[in-house]
């Protein structure tokens, strides 16, 4: 068998490839995307994937894939799954044909996320199983046995991941593509339509399979101890923590690695823990493991009360919090201080001109925003909004945010901002509310032809799709007129086009009732885009440049300033694709344009 080194996502990919997957659906999200990426891209002729519109979409096609008998997939980042919590809570009830894996992949540390909640607590909640990795070959082998268990036991599985398994690389042994037949589809009113008489069937059924699969749990391959001879500390760990674990404790403690981690093996953890002096519990997130050996009887478990429950573990962590820092033990991790170097808005962003326009009216809105690029112009000088909560929320939120403000007499006007994906998203529905309650407020839809922010993955509004064949675009102007928005309350412009930007804003501050704004300019990175402007830059003439410093005012990182000789220059060229936002910005036409 040949090996490769491969990160945890890509080898979920391989993993539900070499399992005979079939249907794979998803709306990227960071650090789950490049599963999707990659059995898109390299599976495509035995697997269909898509990019659907968001999660519960991803997570109802999967399921209508499954109870149709394939083998299917939907993956999200660990927020993603609460878009799509609905009908995934009903799948544990109704179970599955074709195997049904959701795959989480939380964030502790909140690396590019909002929170850091602990998805494990979804599967006693939604009644679904739970396999959990700590390398990308676990990733590989634990879902095709999450495939096999699905099937086995007719239940959902949850697939549990971290950001660090998901792009840490390690080797992985590849296999061959088993070829499973799509089951047939047979209708089962009495298994997949729960109306109330049918979900309380499906309940008792479910506990009893949950049962039976605990039992399994017990004595299964996925669940393992390693005994360390003559050792005094237990530690019950699972995922990315067994990799600290066995950092810090190498061969002197023994170890209960879990790998299926709902239902929980209670039989195997109280016959392990009941060995031990000193028993650990390490788990990044919530105390769920913890709370079921205590519920055991161990109180003497050691758990949250030396480890965090904030943020992600690491070597040290381990360390420090139960040992201490001492020199004697195996490994070493050295702190580095580093300056912070907060993400911005790529040179050319066309949300950098939206943003700069509105940065100039800000007294007179309150302005909200979204999950995409386009929040990193929350930071100064842009500041371009105050709230940013969770996909779509940058319209629906206006709704009442407009009422509250006019309860108060406050005259400002509730703006709210998304990119072209999050309207496909959750966007559309939210404008729907706008419009049904006639708010008065602006709706801005940033749309920049790509979802940006997760890689440039294709979405209803662009011309291919995930598999990269042809696909129809959406019209994003003509699904906001079929709303009823007449020509008196859209505007539809160039962002870095600074005079229509103030023209719509003006207009939008005038207007009563819903307004909209559709900003339409691609993303910089774009690689047709860059091809485009090959060449093309700007550079600063030193002899009329004032030293007045409104270029800087854009906060474009391709502009520098020179303190000493008090001249702004280019400090990037490379990266400048001559938008043209500074150049409107000059009174002195210092700033000149290179390239056709």
């Amino acid at each position: 068998m040949s090996k490769m080194i491969m990160s945890g996502n890509e080898a979920v990919a391989r993993g539900f490839y070499e399992g005979g997957g079939h249907f794979a659906a998803a709306y990227p999200g960071t650090p789950s995307t490049e599963i999707l990426e990659n059995i898109g891209g390299l599976y495509k002729d035995v697997i269909y994937s898509e990019w659907s519109p968001n999660e519960k979409v991803a997570a109802e096609a999967a399921s209508g894939a499954s109870i149709g008998g394939m083998r299917s997939i939907c993956t999200f980042k660990h927020v993603g799954m609460n878009v799509a919590a609905d009908p995934i809570f009903t799948m544990g009830y109704c179970g599955v044909n074709g195997a049904l894996i959701f795959v989480t992949a939380d964030d502790p540390a909140c690396h590019s996320s909002q929170n850091e909640q602990d998805n494990r607590l979804y599967a006693p909640h939604a009644k679904l199983a739970m396999v959990e990795p700590s390398d990308s070959q676990e990733c590989k082998d634990f879902m095709i046995k999450a495939m096999e268990l699905s099937e086995e036991y007719d239940v959902p599985v949850l697939f549990r991941m971290t950001t660090r398994v998901c792009h840490s690389k390690s080797v992985v042994e590849l296999g061959e593509r088993t070829e499973v037949p799509v089951r047939k589809y047979e209708g089962n009113a009495a298994k997949y339509s729960m109306l109330p008489v049918n979900a309380k069937k499906r309940h008792i059924i479910r506990e009893d399979l949950l049962a039976k699969m605990e039992e399994y749990a017990n004595t299964c391959e996925l669940n393992k101890v390693e005994e360390a001879e003559g050792a005094k500390i237990g530690i019950i760990t699972s995922g990315i923590s067994y990799q600290y674990v066995k950092d810090v404790f190498g061969e002197t403690a023994s170890v209960l690695k879990l790998g299926l981690t709902y239902p929980l093996p209670r039989k195997l953890m109280a016959d392990f823990a009941s060995k031990y002096e000193t028993l650990y519990i390490v788990e990044e997130g919530e105390p769920y493991l913890e709370n079921t050996v205590k519920a055991l009887g161990f109180t003497n478990a050691i758990g949250k009360e030396k480890l965090t429950i904030q943020g992600e573990f690491n070597t040290k962590v381990v360390r420090d919090s139960l040992l201490g820092a001492q020199d004697e033990f195996r490994y070493q991790v050295e702190t580095v201080n580093v300056p912070a170097r907060p993400p911005v808005l790529c040179a050319g962003c066309p949300h950098r001109g939206f943003y700069f326009a509105l940065s100039k009216m800000r007294d007179k809105f309150v302005s909200l925003g979204d999950i995409g690029c386009y929040a990193l112009a929350i930071n100064p000088p842009l500041s371009g909004f105050d709230t940013c909560v969770c996909m779509g929320s940058g319209f629906s939120l206006l709704v009442g945010l407009s009422r509250a403000l006019k309860a108060q007499g406050d005259t400002r006007k509730a703006i709210g901002e998304l990119g072209d994906s999050t309207f496909f998203h959750s966007g559309l529905t939210s404008l729907i509310d706008i419009v049904a309650s006639e708010s008065n407020v602006v709706a801005c839809i940033l749309d920049n032809s790509i979802t940006a922010m997760t890689g440039h993955q294709q979405n209803p509004g662009t011309t291919k799709n995930l598999m990269g064949y042809e696909s129809p675009a959406i019209d994003i102007e003509s699904a906001v007129r079929s709303l009823g928005i007449d020509d008196d309350h859209l505007r539809v412009f160039d962002p870095v086009d600074q005079e229509a930007a103030k023209e719509a804003l003006e207009a939008a501050l005038k207007a009563e009732g819903p307004f909209v704004i559709i900003t339409k300019r691609p993303c910089a990175l774009i690689k047709e885009v860059q091809k485009a402007n090959a060449g093309k830059h700007v550079k600063m003439n030193p002899d009329k440049c004032v030293g007045c410093k409104q270029c800087m005012k854009i906060a474009c990182p391709s502009i520098a300033f020179d303190e000493a000789n008090k001249k702004a220059y280019i400090a990037d060229i490379a990266n400048c694709n001559r938008c043209g936002l500074c150049i409107q910005q000059c009174k002195f036409d210092a700033i000149e344009k290179v390239g056709e």
